[in-house]
């Protein structure tokens, strides 16, 4: 196998799942995985029924044939349209329905039972799937990625990517755009056009048109809930999202999936075309690019430093946390710049952790305390270069005094520990059980109320039913404590232990 080159994309299909991992710099930086049965609708456009309106929180559920209810908020309702002055997107990349600009409550917007009724049929696209228990989160604002444009049926606006910083190009891709838009429509054209023929741009715009038209032409005839335009499967998004000039190699392993990626490229980047190739080896093609132990090393709660510090990463349902800590690492200076040393290393894994394992919501980053105000900044500073390198909207405050630093990151689709772990049935994903000594005496104490309540009936015997490990600490440890109570009950006190019980498990009855 080559040496790890500088970026490349490495596609492995078993079965029904498919990962598809980025590599940057020979080092993991992306992780996707679609198994069928856990697809992301994140793109797709339906045509839906609302099904009741919540006046309470400005928002209503609509039906587009899932599982579970869709949400929609009044803001998402009618677009916010954009000041024709404003020639720029809040997000250069635009790859996903969420980044292209977005509508936001305004003074005086409609509630939202004047806005939409019960029983009413809407056009609508999934802005996040659906987690955990929540449905999915739609928008009536409508956008439509493609290879070098984002297209916008519903907004009157032409935004360039703020990385295309070239003046003279960015007037003359603003300029073709306005020339052969259709009218009333939008587009934002992403930086991947960048140097790129405007034959290309034209391929790409009339491309989104024309899907445009077919789900108008769709939305006519269908009946509510239905599925109108489904977003390319998950290779193909990624080639369409990540597949650029800086990828030197993409390979991939499964004959099927190479078709549908070679006759992709071949229409929308034919100049990429001699870098996509099929793997043929026989072992795994994540063990040969040795991607295995990254993975396992990266979705790990413990993440270590190159320096010998490490991470502690932990995911509750209402923030992610993440804690730097300085571990082996003992620094040659002093203890200022030992930290410092620490943190600015540990923001670099942090933004990679970010992307890899897809987190969203609040996030507290815990660093290690710092004596300089100076060095605080330099911190913040290098966090903030990081993210900037982030495709996913965030938002970030200033280092505390306690040096943390607070942010939110967009919350899409499900992150990917959650994505390929399931709740731990024994601790019930607390993490934690209590312990055997906490359960003993817990027993002993309802051996008490059990025989206060049976004082006055007739029995023999007193069963504990219990965890094999509790049953032998109580017979050890216990024994004398038991036989007290046998001789205060008077009655035999008997303890049966249960293979099959958890630890926290327990019975105790008169027999």
């Amino acid at each position: 196998m080559e040496n790890p080159l500088a970026s490349e994309i490495i596609i492995s299909t078993t079965g029904r799942e498919s990962r598809i991992a980025l590599l940057e710099n020979g080092q993991l930086s992306e992780l996707h995985i679609d198994r069928g049965n856990n697809k992301s609708y994140v793109g797709n456009i339906y045509f839906g029924k609302v099904v009741r309106v919540l006046p309470g929180m400005q928002a209503a559920f609509v039906d587009i044939g899932l599982e579970r209810a869709a949400f929609l908020y009044a803001g998402d309702i009618y677009p916010e349209f954009l000041d024709e002055t404003d020639k720029d997107v809040e997000d250069p990349e635009a790859t996903i329905a969420e980044s292209a600009p977005r509508p936001k409550p305004r003074p005086g917007t409609p509630p939202i039972q004047d806005l939409v009724k019960e029983g009413q049929k809407l056009l609508v696209q999934v802005a996040k799937d659906p987690i955990s228990t929540k449905g999915a989160r739609i928008k009536t604002h409508i956008t439509l990625p493609g290879r070098f444009t984002v297209f916008m049926p519903t907004v009157d606006h032409v935004g360039i990517s703020r990385r295309i910083d070239k003046d003279k190009e960015r007037r003359a891709l603003r300029d073709f755009v306005e020339k052969n838009r259709p009218k009333g429509c939008g587009f934002i054209v992403r930086t991947v056009c960048a140097g790129q023929p405007l034959e290309a741009l034209e391929k790409d715009m009339t491309y989104l048109t024309s899907t445009w038209n077919r789900i108008q032409e769709k939305s006519k005839t269908a009946s509510a809930p239905s599925l109108l335009h489904a977003d390319h499967n998950l290779a193909l998004r990624v080639v369409r999202d990540s597949f650029t000039e800086e990828v030197e190699r993409l390979m991939v392993d499964a004959h099927k999936t190479h078709k549908e990626i070679h006759n992709f490229v071949k229409i929308f980047a034919p100049n990429l075309l001699n870098r996509v190739r099929l793997y043929k080896g026989q072992e795994p093609i994540f063990d040969v690019c040795n991607i295995e132990p990254m993975i396992s090393r990266s979705l790990s709660r413990k993440v270590w430093l190159k320096s010998g510090g490490y991470l502690i990463i932990d995911q509750t349902e209402a923030l992610t946390a993440i804690d730097v800590n300085s571990g082996r690492y003992v620094g040659s200076r002093s203890l200022e710049d030992t930290t410092l040393d620490i943190n600015l290393e540990a923001v670099q894994e942090i933004g990679n952790q970010l992307r890899l394992r897809n987190m969203g919501g609040i996030i507290v980053l815990d660093f290690i305390d710092m004596e300089n105000a100076g060095n605080r900044e330099r911190v913040y500073r290098a966090m903030e270069d990081t993210l900037r390198q982030d495709k996913a909207r965030t938002n970030i405050l200033k280092i505390s005094d306690l040096g943390l630093i607070e942010m939110t990151r967009k919350r899409v689709q499900e992150d990917l520990v959650s994505a390929i772990s399931e709740v731990c049935p024994y601790c019930d994903g607390t993490g934690q059980i209590r312990a055997q000594t906490t359960i003993v005496y817990e027993i002993l104490r309802e051996v008490k109320r059990v025989g206060a309540r049976k004082r006055n009936q007739s029995f023999d015997h007193m069963l504990i039913n219990c965890n094999p490990g509790v049953a032998d600490m109580m017979y050890n440890q216990e024994l004398s404590t038991i036989e007290k109570l046998e001789t205060k009950l008077n009655k035999d006190i008997v303890i049966r232990a249960m293979g099959h019980y958890h630890q926290e498990k327990y019975e105790v009855y008169c027999h």
